[in-house]
Protein backbone atom coordinates (compact mmCIF):
# COMPACT_ATOMS: atom_id res chain seq x y z
CA UNK A 1 0.00 0.00 0.00
CA UNK A 2 1.43 3.44 -0.91
CA UNK A 3 2.32 5.76 1.94
CA UNK A 4 0.02 8.68 2.54
CA UNK A 5 1.91 11.87 1.63
CA UNK A 6 1.65 14.24 4.57
CA UNK A 7 4.73 16.30 3.66
CA UNK A 8 2.84 19.11 1.92
CA UNK A 9 -0.55 20.77 2.14
CA UNK A 10 -1.80 19.72 -1.29
CA UNK A 11 -4.39 16.91 -1.18
CA UNK A 12 -3.28 13.65 -2.77
CA UNK A 13 -5.23 13.00 -5.98
CA UNK A 14 -7.04 9.65 -6.08
CA UNK A 15 -7.34 7.61 -9.28
CA UNK A 16 -10.73 6.13 -10.18
CA UNK A 17 -10.88 2.51 -11.33
CA UNK A 18 -13.81 0.54 -12.75
CA UNK A 19 -15.67 -1.49 -10.13
CA UNK A 20 -14.97 -5.19 -10.70
CA UNK A 21 -15.52 -8.23 -8.49
CA UNK A 22 -11.81 -8.98 -8.43
CA UNK A 23 -10.63 -5.46 -7.55
CA UNK A 24 -13.29 -5.03 -4.84
CA UNK A 25 -12.87 -8.51 -3.26
CA UNK A 26 -10.68 -7.33 -0.32
CA UNK A 27 -13.53 -5.03 0.81
CA UNK A 28 -16.67 -7.04 0.09
CA UNK A 29 -18.87 -8.15 -2.78
CA UNK A 30 -20.00 -6.45 -5.98
CA UNK A 31 -23.74 -6.94 -6.38
CA UNK A 32 -24.78 -7.33 -10.01
CA UNK A 33 -26.62 -9.86 -12.13
CA UNK A 34 -24.33 -12.89 -12.40
CA UNK A 35 -25.46 -15.39 -15.06
CA UNK A 36 -23.85 -18.25 -13.11
CA UNK A 37 -26.34 -17.69 -10.26
CA UNK A 38 -29.44 -17.28 -12.43
CA UNK A 39 -32.40 -19.61 -12.11
CA UNK A 40 -35.92 -19.26 -13.46
CA UNK A 41 -38.76 -18.92 -10.96
CA UNK A 42 -42.46 -18.00 -11.05
CA UNK A 43 -43.29 -20.41 -13.84
CA UNK A 44 -40.35 -19.21 -15.92
CA UNK A 45 -41.42 -15.55 -16.00
CA UNK A 46 -38.70 -14.29 -13.64
CA UNK A 47 -34.93 -14.62 -13.60
CA UNK A 48 -33.59 -14.87 -10.05
CA UNK A 49 -29.93 -14.02 -9.53
CA UNK A 50 -29.46 -15.95 -6.32
CA UNK A 51 -27.36 -15.20 -3.21
CA UNK A 52 -25.27 -12.37 -4.68
CA UNK A 53 -24.16 -11.18 -1.22
CA UNK A 54 -24.77 -12.00 2.42
CA UNK A 55 -25.71 -9.69 5.29
CA UNK A 56 -23.53 -10.20 8.37
CA UNK A 57 -24.55 -8.76 11.74
CA UNK A 58 -23.47 -9.49 15.27
CA UNK A 59 -24.35 -8.30 18.78
CA UNK A 60 -27.26 -8.35 21.18
CA UNK A 61 -30.62 -7.37 19.63
CA UNK A 62 -28.99 -6.98 16.16
CA UNK A 63 -31.22 -7.40 13.15
CA UNK A 64 -30.90 -6.91 9.40
CA UNK A 65 -32.94 -4.01 8.02
CA UNK A 66 -33.67 -2.68 4.52
CA UNK A 67 -33.64 1.08 3.86
CA UNK A 68 -33.72 3.57 1.01
CA UNK A 69 -31.01 6.23 1.14
CA UNK A 70 -31.29 9.28 -1.15
CA UNK A 71 -27.82 10.62 -1.86
CA UNK A 72 -27.25 14.20 -2.97
CA UNK A 73 -24.70 14.51 -5.78
CA UNK A 74 -21.18 15.49 -4.76
CA UNK A 75 -19.46 18.52 -6.28
CA UNK A 76 -16.03 17.99 -7.85
CA UNK A 77 -13.22 18.31 -7.14
CA UNK A 78 -14.30 16.50 -3.96
CA UNK A 79 -12.14 16.33 -0.83
CA UNK A 80 -12.03 12.96 0.93
CA UNK A 81 -11.09 13.79 4.51
CA UNK A 82 -12.85 11.02 6.43
CA UNK A 83 -13.78 7.36 6.33
CA UNK A 84 -16.14 5.26 8.41
CA UNK A 85 -16.64 1.61 9.24
CA UNK A 86 -19.23 -0.59 10.91
CA UNK A 87 -17.59 -3.23 13.14
CA UNK A 88 -20.81 -5.07 14.00
CA UNK A 89 -22.46 -5.44 10.60
CA UNK A 90 -22.02 -5.52 6.87
CA UNK A 91 -23.67 -2.80 4.77
CA UNK A 92 -24.80 -3.00 1.16
CA UNK A 93 -25.73 -0.26 -1.32
CA UNK A 94 -27.64 -1.01 -4.54
CA UNK A 95 -28.65 1.87 -6.83
CA UNK A 96 -32.30 2.09 -7.79
CA UNK A 97 -32.03 4.92 -10.35
CA UNK A 98 -29.49 3.33 -12.75
CA UNK A 99 -27.00 6.18 -12.30
CA UNK A 100 -23.22 5.76 -11.94
CA UNK A 101 -21.78 6.40 -8.47
CA UNK A 102 -18.45 6.27 -6.65
CA UNK A 103 -17.31 3.71 -4.11
CA UNK A 104 -14.40 4.79 -1.87
CA UNK A 105 -12.75 2.18 0.37
CA UNK A 106 -9.47 1.71 2.23
CA UNK A 107 -7.63 -1.21 3.74
CA UNK A 108 -7.18 -1.18 7.51
CA UNK A 109 -3.77 0.13 8.53
CA UNK A 110 -3.38 -0.58 12.24
CA UNK A 111 -6.88 0.49 13.25
CA UNK A 112 -7.11 3.42 10.84
CA UNK A 113 -7.87 3.59 7.13
CA UNK A 114 -4.96 3.50 4.72
CA UNK A 115 -4.84 5.10 1.29
CA UNK A 116 -8.36 5.41 -0.18
CA UNK A 117 -9.20 3.54 -3.37
CA UNK A 118 -11.95 4.86 -5.65
CA UNK A 119 -14.15 2.73 -7.91
CA UNK A 120 -16.68 3.89 -10.49
CA UNK A 121 -19.81 1.75 -10.23
CA UNK A 122 -22.25 1.74 -13.09
CA UNK A 123 -25.92 2.23 -12.27
CA UNK A 124 -26.50 -1.53 -12.20
CA UNK A 125 -23.77 -2.40 -9.69
CA UNK A 126 -24.15 -2.42 -5.94
CA UNK A 127 -21.64 -3.28 -3.25
CA UNK A 128 -21.76 -5.08 0.06
CA UNK A 129 -19.07 -3.88 2.44
CA UNK A 130 -17.85 -6.53 4.86
CA UNK A 131 -18.03 -5.82 8.57
CA UNK A 132 -15.26 -3.46 9.67
CA UNK A 133 -14.29 -2.25 6.15
CA UNK A 134 -13.31 1.42 5.94
CA UNK A 135 -15.42 3.28 3.39
CA UNK A 136 -16.58 6.78 2.59
CA UNK A 137 -20.26 7.66 3.00
CA UNK A 138 -22.50 7.33 -0.06
CA UNK A 139 -21.19 9.21 -3.12
CA UNK A 140 -23.89 9.94 -5.69
CA UNK A 141 -22.70 11.77 -8.79
CA UNK A 142 -24.59 13.86 -11.34
CA UNK A 143 -28.02 13.89 -9.67
CA UNK A 144 -29.77 12.87 -6.47
CA UNK A 145 -29.89 9.07 -6.45
CA UNK A 146 -31.77 6.46 -4.46
CA UNK A 147 -30.13 3.32 -3.09
CA UNK A 148 -31.55 0.21 -1.48
CA UNK A 149 -29.42 -0.25 1.65
CA UNK A 150 -29.24 -3.40 3.76
CA UNK A 151 -27.53 -2.95 7.10
CA UNK A 152 -27.68 -3.57 10.84
CA UNK A 153 -29.97 -2.06 13.40
CA UNK A 154 -29.63 -2.39 17.18
CA UNK A 155 -29.33 -0.37 20.34
CA UNK A 156 -25.50 -0.62 20.27
CA UNK A 157 -23.24 1.79 18.39
CA UNK A 158 -21.99 0.43 15.06
CA UNK A 159 -20.12 3.41 13.62
CA UNK A 160 -16.47 4.42 13.80
CA UNK A 161 -15.23 7.50 11.97
CA UNK A 162 -11.68 8.53 11.12
CA UNK A 163 -10.60 11.97 9.91
CA UNK A 164 -7.37 12.15 7.91
CA UNK A 165 -4.74 14.72 8.91
CA UNK A 166 -4.12 15.31 5.22
CA UNK A 167 -7.08 15.02 2.84
CA UNK A 168 -7.28 13.37 -0.54
CA UNK A 169 -9.08 14.72 -3.61
CA UNK A 170 -11.16 13.20 -6.39
CA UNK A 171 -10.73 15.62 -9.27
CA UNK A 172 -13.68 14.47 -11.40
CA UNK A 173 -15.58 11.19 -11.73
CA UNK A 174 -15.15 11.20 -15.52
CA UNK A 175 -18.82 10.55 -16.30
CA UNK A 176 -21.73 12.79 -17.21
CA UNK A 177 -25.43 12.14 -17.09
Amino acid sequence: MPDIDSANDKPVALAIRPLTKEAFAPFGTVIEADPSTMRHINGGTTERYHALAEADVTGDDARVIINIFRGSPRAFPYVVDMMERHPLGSQSFSPIDNRPWLVVVAEDDGGRPGMPQVFLANGRQGVSYRRNVWHHPLMAIGAASDFLVVDRSSSSDNLQEFFYDKPFVIEHPGVTE
